[in-house]
Parts: structure tokens; C-alpha cells; sequence
């Protein structure tokens, strides 16, 4: 749903920091306050415009680099196991466990009391399974190593890979209005489930923030880059290693 890019763009989809301007009529926020939330001008320069609707204040507690990584991913991974609506000693399947999403997913599930299964590539099988997670390698016959481990079937997918990923995990439902997907909005009603609907709400972000500083969730930050290496920032993600989050800090 975003515009087409129109280049040169600044990239950055979520930010923290001081603000330092409000708009006309604006409320609930002032000059000199803590917020992160959501970016319309994006997040990789000094200054950045964050809509009222998508913007949070920041917690004492919660420094700014772990607030700059709550809106996208971790908010995500809140709306998403949410929809999901799983008791307590359910088993929910998520491919794609150890990125941004799925890190913040497995937590957040596992805080629920769900049994989680998330696959991974074999460099980041000791990570998820850090997490809490039943670690399964993905690829093909991924429904076999699945049943391996899960002989009782599982009782949700949340899907953040896609093709033939998302393809493979739904033949392990037997109901599959329990299939989300973050990642193949136009595969996912071909098979049965559902997009991942983002609430994109000032209180998610508080309520995500609130689960952060009582430790019941870690952002992971595991690498900063200065604004002027966010090259380097751009070619660390892209290289598809990193375990965690990385985040661009922008001096005073």
C-alpha cells in the first residue's frame, strides 16, 4: 500500500528520539518528549515527521536504540499472535523464526504459553531454540520434519517467508483459518488463511514497549552503525546473518 519510491528516497520505516516540533492541533505530546513510532519521511536522517496515530511515548526504562526497533517487527509479531488466538498448550508453527518478526513472534508466543515450532536456517538453530523454540530446518519436505516433530499436527501457521514456504506449512492444517501471512499477501487467501492485519495503533506500541521493560520481551539490538555507515547498516541486513537487530544511531 506504500507510494512508489521517487528517488533519491530516505529509507527508515520506524524511529526514536526527541521531539522536536508538533503539528497544529496535536495533543498528548509536547517539545523535549521521549516517542518512537512509525515514520512518514523516513527514519535514516536528524529529523523525521511520526504521525500522532502511530506514535508512542517512550518509557524511561526503554533506551532509544530498543524503542527505534518496536514499530514494524515487534509490533507485527503483537497483531500476529494475537490473530492467531491460540490457548494455552497450543502449537504454533512460524517460518522465518530467526528474523526481525519472527524472533519478536516466538517470544511473544511462547509469553502466551504456546508450544512454538519455528524454522531457520542452520546458522541461526541455536538462537531460535534460545527463544523457546523447536527448531526445524526449512526447505523442501518441510511438512515431514514438521510432523517429525510435532506428530499431533499444529494448531497455527504465521507464515514470514512466503511461495513455497507458505505452501508447505498449510498442508499441516486441518483448519486453515489458522494460516497467517506477513510475508505473501496474495498467496495466503489462495489457501485458506488470512493476512496479517497491523492494528498500527499508538497503544500497541505502548503495550509492546510495557513488555520490553518488564523483560517478558528483548529487541535484540546486536549492532549499531553511525547515519553516515548506513550503507554498511543496509549490507549487513542483505547478507541475511544478522541474529537480531541492527540500528542506525544519529549523533546530537
Amino acid at each position: 500500500g506504500s507510494p512508489p519510491a521517487s528517488l533519491p528516497e530516505t529509507l527508515g520505516s520506524e524511529a526514536a528520539g526527541v521531539v522536536e516540533e508538533i503539528g497544529a492541533g496535536v495533543e498528548g505530546f509536547a517539545v523535549g518528549d521521549a516517542v518512537f513510532g512509525s515514520t512518514l519521511t523516513g527514519g535514516y536522517a536528524e529529523y523525521t515527521l511520526l504521525p500522532v496515530a502511530i506514535t508512542a511515548h517512550k518509557p524511561d526504562a526503554l533506551s532509544f536504540a530498543d524503542a527505534a526497533v518496536l514499530p514494524v517487527a515487534a509490533a507485527t509479531a503483537y497483531d500476529a499472535v494475537r490473530q492467531a488466538d491460540l490457548p494455552p498448550g497450543a502449537t504454533l508453527l512460524i517460518t522465518g523464526a530467526g528474523g526481525g518478526v519472527g524472533v519478536a513472534a516466538v517470544q511473544l508466543a511462547r509469553g502466551s504459553g504456546l508450544r512454538v515450532i519455528g524454522t531457520a536456517s542452520a546458522g541461526k538453530k541455536e538462537f531460535v531454540e534460545s527463544l523457546g523454540a523447536v527448531h526445524v530446518p526449512p526447505g523442501p519436505d518441510l511438512a515431514a520434519r514438521v510432523r517429525a516433530v510435532a506428530p499431533d499436527g499444529v494448531d497455527a501457521v504465521l507464515d514470514l517467508v512466503g511461495g513455497d514456504t507458505l505452501r508447505a506449512a498449510a498442508e499441516l492444517l486441518v483448519d486453515r483459518t489458522k494460516l497467517f501471512s506477513v510475508a505473501d499477501k496474495a498467496t495466503v487467501p489462495q489457501l485458506g488463511g488470512a493476512v496479517v492485519v497491523r492494528q498500527r495503533t499508538a497503544a500497541v506500541l505502548d503495550k509492546v514497549a510495557k513488555l520490553v521493560v518488564s523483560g517478558a520481551l528483548r529487541p535484540f539490538v546486536t549492532r549499531t552503525f553511525p547515519l553516515e555507515r548506513a550503507d554498511e547498516a543496509l549490507r549487513a541486513v542483505e547478507a541475511g546473518h544478522v541474529q537480531g537487530k541492527i540500528v542506525i544511531e544519529v549523533g546530537a
